[in-house]
């Protein structure tokens, strides 16, 4: 039996690892049947996608206790989650001295309580003594290798105040600091990670270059501030720039102690958000009235509220286009910024020109046209908002020539003349006063030296065949049948040896004498499918009863847990049914009180 348990894993274990690739080279195989699009596909840098998988790193070494006395940091790390979209974007967290002293795993962004959840752990970090940022960066990278969505952008965001400060008991060196952070930014470029870096230079120590030379080499952006209070800025700029988005400022007011009205205009009907923030370091109160005059409650359905003690955001859900009218109220003399950031779902795509292959004189026709969801824009009035150009570079020659397009009739338009013998890339970017957005490369072959991209599979004669056999289609189809089968077996066995994340903190409690056990941590990786409550308590035959309380993971980083017959589970001082399952986010706590013997499991889930 067991062998033959063996054999079953090592058959599932081949379709896991090989069903992929054979679904792949059966697609390829039946070439001559797909239909060739009329764009180019686009590039990963072509903004397509509006959903972020970031990881947050903070420096939480005493040292920031100096240099943010007021924890600016934290709150602006809070006004970034804030403003990242309602549903979809994911998040993790590294807190980092010389080592990791707490990190969370990219969470799935569902609700408001999702992103408060992250809040809170934020707010929660405690401070240790010593600092290496090479373990806060290679970290953060293990974190979104561990659960990055491939369809979204990743990226790191890194707030550091100074140099490293190694910890001399340990042993540690700063050669292997050095060489620790020099692997994990090869792993950032390899991977596609840019890290934006936040130099806090209070004390005059921070080593800028450093920082700047991180973000050069992973394509991020470095900033640097002598003071705390520009961070809220700094994060709206990062937030903005990774999506091709534009900072808008709204107006700076000082605050009368009366309402004051600013005028936030929607610039057409492709906004997918309006993230207002508005950031104070006194209370403020605001009202909102839509472009038809009729007032909005805040918050609402589509209009939802995000306060904290040094900003409160706004985000208006596809609003309508026009101009808003924004009541603030603040505390006399009070200093209020206004920002405002519009988040689009449009991707840029320039249409393939009919060859790659030109001579000296030809011209190009340029074609390129705004897309959401896959459909395409054909909102004139945005088109005209917009100012487009072809970004022309002499491969042969390295120079890039700017070429004006038409933007008058629902597309991009232009042409390019191919000036010399040399090859050539095109590409198209488009901006207006809030965000832009850059279309998909073309490599263009005009006879010059530079290397050219491999020419598209499928371009010789097999498409005059006309088609597959009909004996080839049958035995595709019966094979895709076959690892259609596996596929689901395949799943049916990952489903049970699904994996867990985080740990549990377990302390026991005598109800007798009252005394408590000082706290164990039990890292739950270890685990597949499930495990219960009396593993965790190293099967003491006392505590058997334990044994009823089962442990299986949930989804976005959560612990599901079911109790039996007899077992009891309260939460927050109150009994809860768990018969029907119990989910734990990270944080949580729950107690155990066992009848067999007078003691109650204290269990904290965290990730």
């Amino acid at each position: 039996m067991l062998r033959k348990d063996v054999r079953n894993r090592r058959v599932l274990s081949f379709f896991a690892r090989f069903l992929p690739a054979l679904l792949l080279t059966l697609c390829l195989a039946a070439g001559p049947f797909a239909a060739f699009p009329v764009l180019a596909a686009p590039s990963s840098s072509s903004g397509a996608s509006s959903q972020i998988d970031a990881v947050l790193v903070l420096d939480v070494s005493n040292s920031m206790k100096t240099s943010d006395k007021n924890n600016i940091a934290g709150e602006a790390m809070k006004m970034f989650i804030d403003m990242l979209s309602a549903k979809g974007d994911k998040v993790g967290v590294v807190a980092y001295t010389d080592e990791v002293q707490r990190e969370k795993a990219l969470l799935t962004i569902n609700s408001a309580s999702d992103k408060q959840d992250l809040k809170d752990f934020i707010g929660g970090l405690d401070k240790g003594a010593y600092t290496d940022i090479a373990v806060g960066v290679d970290e953060a990278i293990k974190v979104l290798q561990n659960g990055s969505d491939p369809s979204h952008e990743p990226m790191i965001v890194l707030l550091a105040d100074g140099n490293n400060d190694l910890n001399e008991a340990s042993g540690r060196k700063q050669s292997e600091s050095d060489k620790m952070l020099s692997a994990a930014v090869e792993t950032a470029k390899k991977k596609g990670y840019p890290i934006y870096t936040i130099g806090l230079n209070a004390d005059g120590k921070l080593n800028k270059a450093s920082l700047a030379k991180l973000s050069d080499q992973t394509g991020g952006k470095a900033f640097a501030t002598d003071t705390a209070d520009d961070l809220p800025e700094i994060l709206s700029e990062i937030f903005a720039d990774h999506l091709k988005l534009k900072v808008v400022p709204v107006q700076s007011i000082t605050a009368s102690g009366s309402y004051q009205e600013v005028t936030v205009n929607v610039p057409n009907a492709s906004v997918l958000e309006a993230n207002i923030s508005i950031i104070s370091s006194k209370p403020v109160t605001a009202k909102l009235t839509d472009p038809s005059g009729a007032s909005v409650a805040i918050p609402s359905n589509n209009v939802l509220l995000s306060k904290s003690s040094t900003y409160s955001l706004l985000k208006l859900l596809s609003p309508k286009e026009g101009d808003w009218k924004l009541q603030i109220k603040g505390v006399p003399k009070d200093k209020i910024d206004i920002n405002l950031i519009f988040n689009y779902d449009l991707e840029l795509k320039m249409e393939a020109p009919a060859s790659k292959t030109y001579k000296k004189g030809d011209k190009i026709g340029i074609s390129a046209r705004l897309f959401t969801g896959g459909t395409q824009v054909n909102e004139a009035e945005l088109y005209r908002n917009m100012k487009a150009v072809l970004l022309a570079t002499d491969l042969d020659t390295g120079k890039t020539a700017e070429l004006p397009l038409d933007n008058s009739s629902g597309e991009f338009k232009g042409s390019f003349e191919v000036k010399d013998s040399h090859n050539y890339e095109l590409k198209v970017r488009a901006e207006e006063s809030s965000f832009y957005r850059e279309s998909n490369t073309v490599q263009i072959n005009a006879g010059g030296s530079a290397t050219q991209a491999p020419a598209a599979a499928g371009s010789g004669n097999e498409a005059q065949d006309g088609g597959m056999s009909w004996t080839l289609i049958l035995v595709i189809s019966g094979i895709l049948l076959v690892l259609a089968a596996a596929f689901v077996i395949w799943m049916l066995w990952k489903k049970a040896s699904r994996g867990f994340v985080g740990q549990l903190v377990i302390e026991v409690i005598d109800g007798n004498t009252g005394e408590k056990t000082y706290p164990q941590y039990k890292k739950l990786t270890g685990f597949r499918g499930k495990f219960n409550l009396h593993q965790l308590l190293q099967l003491a035959p006392e505590l058997k009863e334990s044994e009823k309380l089962v442990f299986t993971p949930g989804s976005n980083d959560r612990l599901q847990l079911r109790g039996g017959d007899g077992i009891a589970v309260e939460k927050s001082g109150r009994a809860v049914d768990a018969s029907r399952g119990l989910e734990l986010k990270s944080g949580e706590r729950v107690s155990v009180p066992l009848r067999s013997v007078d003691k109650t499991i204290m269990l904290e889930y965290l990730v």
